[in-house]
């Protein structure tokens, strides 16, 4: 087996790393007591709770109270957007604005609210992936009662006007949320200064655990509950509190938000050196705003080559990256988020996603740049759709 060697996938998941391990270790093994217990290995774990909130707080910039630990990013989803829908129902309101590129963390869920009878508007990002703030606007209704928009869409990485859509949200007593799982590690986040009333992260996307996350819900808002059961979480999301994950959780953010502007700043000159390079391929494709987006992250299609093609022989080089098309995953779909761009299937399914972190090293940006043209000339030399683009060039 071809063991990975370089590593272009952090928007799927990312390493976790040794202070968050290490921070971690003491939970898993000595103190490892029920946060909800009173003898002294119970206090242990709730101190440790308490303190991982008031740090995660810190670092977002709102309050303790207003962090509700949950098992990921899907799970916040989930959480506010059921959660703001019954609430709705209370006000007589029907009416929901979300965008055509959602995770489908979102857009699962929603298709289940309209089958209950709510109204969905999907605004339209067109070919640059940001949501138009006048788009936003002209979509509002009487009866609109919640808005769901991703703060960084996770497959081409662009950043959404949060800021302003949320100002408009408060203006009109329309709910708002965002899901902020691409954009926390990759932009500053200041709870207080997006407009927004619910806010999802997950820990595994800036070097903590799986299968822990947060919902920021604002102080003063209530939803129902998605989870039933005890009372933890502030009798807010019944379930043992995973203490360990929750520690490693804090670490990690505190690691991803400090010197954030000096990361940032060489990411954007490695992923400057793979547009520039890249831009020099044939029938080549940078999918989204060129400046408009997270440092980190590249989406790139290439006519006349399909995206598993594509990421199998990657693979075999010992790199691991991702496709914006759905057939990595049982699908013959073309990615949602690219179509919703404007490009065409063909298109669509020939597209590959390189996201960097802080451990992305010089060395191996300059192995990618000179592995994947290779890569799409081979695949070009025996592929019949490049052959019919071809074609139709030399008959224009």
């Amino acid at each position: 087996m071809t063991k990975t060697k370089i590593y272009m996938d952090n928007a799927a998941t990312t390493k976790l790393s040794d202070k968050a391990f290490e921070a971690m270790v003491p939970f898993l093994i000595d103190s490892y007591g029920n946060a909800s217990s009173i003898y002294a290995l119970g206090r242990e774990a709730q101190i440790a709770l308490t303190n991982s909130r008031e740090s995660i707080a810190k670092s977002l910039n709102c309050e303790g109270r207003e962090i509700f630990f949950t098992s990921g990013g899907s799970e916040a989803d989930n959480w506010a957007i059921k959660g703001a829908a019954l609430q709705m129902l209370k006000k007589g309101k029907k009416h929901i604005i979300t965008t055509e590129f959602e995770h489908h963390a979102v857009l699962h869920v929603l298709d289940g609210l309209k089958k209950q009878g709510f109204e969905i508007t999907y605004l339209p990002v067109n070919e640059n992936g940001v949501v138009k703030v006048s788009d936003f606007e002209n979509a509002i209704r009487e009866d609109t009662g919640f808005s769901s928009i991703m703060f960084v869409n996770n497959e081409i990485g662009t950043i959404q006007p949060i800021s302003e859509i949320g100002s408009i949200c408060k203006e009109k007593g329309i709910c708002f949320h965002t899901d902020a799982v691409q954009a926390i590690g990759n932009v500053k986040i200041n709870i207080k200064e997006l407009n927004v009333d619910m806010l999802s992260i997950s820990a595994h996307k800036i070097h903590g655990p799986k299968g822990v996350g947060l919902l920021y819900i604002r102080k003063g808002l209530r939803i129902p509950n998605l989870i039933e059961g005890g009372a933890q979480e502030m009798n807010r999301r019944a379930g043992t509190e995973n203490i360990a994950g929750i520690v490693g959780f804090s670490q990690a953010l505190k690691e991803s938000v400090r010197n954030l502007d000096d990361k940032n700043s060489r990411l954007i000159r490695l992923r400057d050196r793979i547009i520039d390079n890249f831009m020099k391929i044939e029938r080549v494709h940078l999918n989204g705003d060129l400046e408009k987006r997270v440092p980190a992250n590249l989406n790139f299609s290439f006519e006349g080559v399909e995206g598993e093609s594509l990421l199998l022989m990657l693979d075999q080089k010992g790199i691991a990256a991702s496709s914006g098309s759905a057939c990595t995953s049982g699908s013959l779909d073309p990615s949602h988020v690219l179509l919703a761009l404007g490009l065409p299937h063909e298109v669509a399914h020939g597209s590959l996603r390189l996201s960097m972190s802080d451990l992305t090293t010089e060395k191996e940006v300059d192995e990618v740049i000179s592995t994947v043209p290779e890569i799409i000339s081979y695949l070009r030399s025996f592929s019949p759709l490049w052959d019919h683009i071809k074609e139709n060039e030399k008959n224009k």
